[in-house]
């Protein structure tokens, strides 16, 4: 026996003798409400119930061919427990069980409460934790509710109580499966909506042979599916059954959901090319918009061109959503056309056409389930990268979720790591606007940021689960489908913002997936799936989504829009001069205000400071400090900031914000100026030859009154590059 929170649990030989051992119990023999669990510990099966009548109950169990096979019972039972609580414990015990994976339930997926009653998150959550550790510690369950909440056995689990919208699609999908007359269901529904919970739950419907179901959270419904779902299963019965998956990584995480779920296997989740080795009562399609048309599919081209001649398809012609239609009696497609993202995808107007068909049953799902931000968050990000004129300029801002704007890289790859250790599943997802150079030469990095370096994805299977997955940058293509609790957002160097029109611009020669723009010809198709991708990623996380914006200027339209993160400084120290150990623990302060405008006044290097540096930074003497004062590089450094540089080493300065000291060569004990602007340079032909060099200073202002300074070879001034700027230290 184990006792806490007031709770006992009783376990008990499962046998004709249990009755004799119950009359130790008082709430077996007072007809109290109670929770049990029915187990096998070498078939690694179990059964969750609740009753007020244990007797009865247990009784009817033992005449069962399948639960009499069963060899332990435990009895759950505790004087805080009504009615309301042990439906409650049940529902959750059947849904984490499920999700921890030691046991394959025999229950049916229908049923389970999902209700409100007195002290249900006051009292009985810590109740129900309670009941799970000591089921732990007898082994009955094997993992903590945390880590199931993380899993993708948990998130897509067919246990999951369904809403009244999903209810009401689960309804019209099964009317249309009784009635001959329809071929096709199209659910559509956005990222989020729980269109993969639906499509699992309905597999297991249609695959169980368990037929003890209640149906008191369909309500007034209760009598209607009832009658359904027996015409269903009679009709039927071991139905030849497939879930078709585009994409192989998502594929591969459905697999394992089914492979521990009772009556389901992994070889009933299929890649599109697979439905050729069957003929199929029912196909279901999640991720329907991702099937593929006979365009840009690199090395998949010999494969769609054999399926189409076996199936007597024109391949230029046909598409996979063809495939599944021709291969299945009914055909249940969970459709997003928003989540379309390359060219190959089968086009909208097949769906359009699809739906227009008065024998296609249409339903939709519009409660966002995934992202804690609602509805809310979901229209906020379609007004953002829509330009949407109604946008209100204020910070996004929610109580239930987090959206948070970075100006560092570096603090955003930080924080998604803090993220990961708190939560769990927090990763960096970017725009595919690098080269996947690591594919070929591991050592190699593909994202370079300043001085950030980072990798693309290492595996294109469940790379979201795979270890090391948070040190590496996933894609579109690697997190479609998944949960994530806290997602890192990289907008790339693909993505701009024009002030003059707002709107976003697509620079086509930034994007580097070449599947993903070729034979693209209409500007407008290729900025709809670039949009269509980031808003994808935009709602993978559960809790929250943190954004780096490559291109200055939109990251400044998304500054009017999203709140900014706020770093927790480190005070710049400058140290007393006894404590100066040069180079080892400060670099030198120099006290020379490097004007924003043009060149300062003259002014000569005088006295200087010794500042100690955050820890991110080893000292060096290759390293050294001063005042940036003005408004000429305010996108990047505002006014009276210290800065940190480091010695010009030459060489390529091109695109780098450096500081430039220039002398007046007609008096030259009159002293140096200085600036800060990013520095370019060309070179100059005339007649065909090498000329000379030009240098352009280019400020980086919000205010376009400052201008570019040109450096030519005969200008009265010399000058040199100092140093090449490092951060904002201050």
């Amino acid at each position: 026996m184990i006792s806490n929170y007031d709770v006992e649990i009783n376990s008990f030989d499962f046998n004709s003798n249990l009755f004799q051992e119950f009359q130790t119990s008082h709430f077996a023999k007072d007809l109290w409400p109670l929770v049990y669990i029915l187990s096998d510990g070498k078939t690694k099966e179990a059964y969750v119930g609740e009753t007020t009548d244990a007797y009865s109950r247990m009784n009817s169990h033992l005449k069962n061919n399948t639960k009499s096979k069963l060899t332990a019972v435990h009895l759950i039972t505790s004087e805080k427990f009504n009615k309301s609580a042990t439906l409650d414990v049940e529902s959750n015990l059947i849904k984490y069980i499920s999700g921890d994976g030691q046991y394959k339930l025999l229950n049916g997926n229908i049923g389970l409460a999902n209700h409100n009653y007195y002290q249900k998150k006051e009292v009985y959550w810590g109740i129900f934790r309670s009941i799970w550790d000591k089921l732990r510690a007898e082994g009955v369950t094997k993992h903590s509710l945390e880590y199931i909440n993380n899993s993708d056995l948990f998130k897509y689990s067919p246990y999951k109580t369904l809403t009244p919208e999903q209810q009401q699609g689960l309804l019209k999908i099964i009317n249309s499966l009784l009635n001959d007359n329809f071929k096709n269901v199209v659910i559509e529904g956005g990222a989020g909506t729980g269109k993969t919970i639906l499509a699992v739950f309905l597999f297991k419907l249609l695959n169980t042979d368990n037929t003890d179901f209640n149906f008191k959270e369909f309500g007034d419904d209760e009598a209607e599916f009832l009658e359904k779902i027996t015409s269903l299963k009679y009709k039927y019965p071991h139905p030849k059954m497939a879930l078709v998956v585009p994409m192989s990584s998502f594929r591969n995480t459905i697999k394992k959901v089914f492979k521990n779920i009772k009556g389901l296997t992994a070889n009933m989740v299929i890649g599109p090319a697979e439905v050729i080795k069957e003929d199929y009562d029912i196909v279901l399609v999640d991720e329907s918009h991702r099937l593929r048309r006979r365009i840009n599919l690199g090395a998949y081209y010999g494969a769609f061109d054999r399926v189409c001649e076996k199936l007597g398809l024109d391949k230029n012609n046909c598409s996979e959503l063809d495939w599944v239609q021709k291969q299945s009696k009914k055909c249940v497609l969970f459709y997003d056309q928003n989540q379309a993202i390359k060219p190959s995808d089968a086009k909208k107007e097949s769906f359009e056409k699809l739906k227009s068909d008065p024998y296609t049953t249409i339903d939709f799902l519009q409660s966002q389930f995934r992202v804690k931000g609602g509805n809310n968050y979901v229209k906020f990000v379609e007004d953002l990268l829509d330009c949407h004129p109604g946008l209100k300029e204020a910070p996004y801002n929610s109580k239930d979720y987090e959206v948070v704007l970075f100006n560092s890289v570096e603090n955003l790859v930080e924080e998604i790591k803090k993220r990961n250790n708190e939560h769990g599943l927090a990763r960096l997802v970017a725009g595919y606007s690098w080269e996947w150079v690591s594919n070929k030469k591991k050592e190699l990095y593909d994202i370079k940021i300043g001085e950030t370096e980072l990798r693309w994805n290492t595996t294109n299977i469940d790379w979201v689960n795979s270890e090391g997955s948070v040190n590496e940058v996933g894609c579109i293509h690697t997190t479609q489908g998944y949960d994530l609790n806290y997602t890192g957002v990289i907008f790339g160097h693909e993505i701009t913002y024009n002030k003059e029109k707002d709107e976003i611009v697509i620079i086509k020669e930034n994007y580097f997936d070449k599947n993903g723009k070729q034979s693209i010809e209409d500007p407008g198709e290729l900025k709809a799936f670039i949009l269509n991708i980031y808003k994808t990623v935009l709602l993978r996380g559960i809790r929250g989504t943190y954004i780096y914006v490559c291109d200055a200027n939109l990251r400044e339209y998304f500054k009017k829009f999203i709140p900014q993160f706020e770093a927790e400084e480190e005070k710049l120290e400058l140290l007393p001069h006894e404590e100066v150990i040069p180079f080892v623990n400060s670099v030198p302060l120099y006290d020379l205000r490097a004007a924003a405008g043009d060149f300062s006044e003259e002014q000569n290097v005088k006295d200087l400071d010794w500042v100690e540096l955050p820890t991110r930074f080893r000292p060096s003497k290759d390293l050294f400090a001063c005042y940036v004062n003005g408004e000429s590089m305010n996108k990047i450094i505002p006014n009276g900031s210290i800065c940190l540089f480091r010695k010009d080493p030459g060489g390529t300065r091109n695109g780098k914000i450096v500081l430039v000291e220039h002398t007046n060569i007609q008096d030259p004990d009159f002293g140096s100026g200085y600036t800060v602007k990013e520095y370019h340079s060309k070179k100059i032909v005339e007649n065909g030859d090498w000329s000379h060099s030009s240098i352009t200073l280019k400020p980086l202002s919000f205010n376009n009154k400052y201008e570019d300074i040109e450096i030519e070879e005969d200008d009265l001034y010399s000058f040199r590059v100092i140093g090449v700027f490092e951060e904002v230290l201050q």
